[in-house]
């Protein structure tokens, strides 16, 4: 007979916390719920839609359109129902993997340098041919201009006069200068009317949900812009904007870009008006 503890006394108490934190979608209906407000309330509110709302508070962040963006309405709905982000952000990585490692960058910029120096023996041979045309124009010039001079002294010495229509003949030149129609990409809404606000959203880093108002609340675009893609909204006086994933987002307003630093997954709600960006 054996004295002291028996071994199931020394075994490690089960620790329950985790099992007993409710999952993020539960704490955020719980807390909605308790805040009074209903499903309707949350999304006028975040501008997040109803069935969004509906999903992630049953933890089905598939309607996000990926972990960025689900993070991104997580923080937002937290705030709505004052809860704490930081750490339904950090329970949702832990319990989806965590989040991703950024992409480097320096594959990007090397995959840039290769081309360059594939390209390296057209340059060359493209120097070589103007260096020819150089050398072949300044000998066919003296050429002509010595054979012209010496027309013009035989000329004189014959007393002929020089006819005008040679002097004349460049006159077609003058169309040339209406040739450059292009416009630059980043400046297509440059020439947009001064009594209007234009906003141009591109998805410069990525994809990113967004949605876009005029001044009297009506919807001009509610959806998800794929990387490259671009939008164009225009209104007599404002544009009101959501971007789901602020930091993939390029801003042109009235013909000038935006350089504020949007954070990657922020949910950023901006207006614009005639004025901006303002001077300075």
């Amino acid at each position: 007979m054996s004295i002291g503890n028996s071994p199931e006394d020394e075994r490690p108490f089960q620790d329950v916390s985790e099992e007993a934190r409710p999952s993020v979608g539960r704490a955020l209906k719980q807390a909605r719920i308790a805040a009074g407000l209903t499903v309707d309330d949350v999304s006028s509110a975040t501008r997040v839609r109803i069935a969004i709302v509906h999903a992630i508070e049953a933890d089905d962040f598939a309607p996000c359109g990926g972990d960025v963006y689900a993070r991104g309405h997580i923080r937002t709905l937290a705030r709505a129902v004052r809860l704490d982000p930081a750490s339904l952000i950090a329970q949702f990585d832990a319990e989806h993997g965590g989040r991703p490692a950024p992409t480097p960058a320096a594959p990007l910029f090397e995959a840039e340098r290769i081309r360059p120096e594939r390209r390296g023996p057209n340059w060359t041979a493209a120097m070589v041919a103007a260096i020819v045309a150089v050398v072949g124009f300044v000998g066919f010039t003296a050429f002509k201009g010595g054979h012209s001079g010496n027309d013009a002294k035989s000329q004189v010495a014959e007393g002929a006069t020089t006819t005008p229509s040679k002097t004349a003949s460049p006159a077609p030149t003058k169309d040339k200068p209406a040739a450059p129609t292009s416009e630059a990409s980043d400046s297509a809404i440059a020439a947009a009317p001064q009594d209007k606000v234009t906003v141009q959203v591109s998805a410069a880093g990525g994809r990113s949900w967004i949605s876009a108002k005029d001044h009297n609340g009506r919807m001009l675009f509610d959806g998800l812009l794929k990387q490259g893609a671009s939008k164009t909204f225009q209104d007599s006086s404002k544009i009101n904007l959501i971007l789901g994933d602020a930091g993939a987002i390029q801003l042109y307003v009235n013909g000038k870009k935006i350089e504020d630093n949007f954070q990657k997954g922020a949910v950023e709600r901006l207006t614009y008006t005639k004025g901006d960006p303002e001077a300075g």
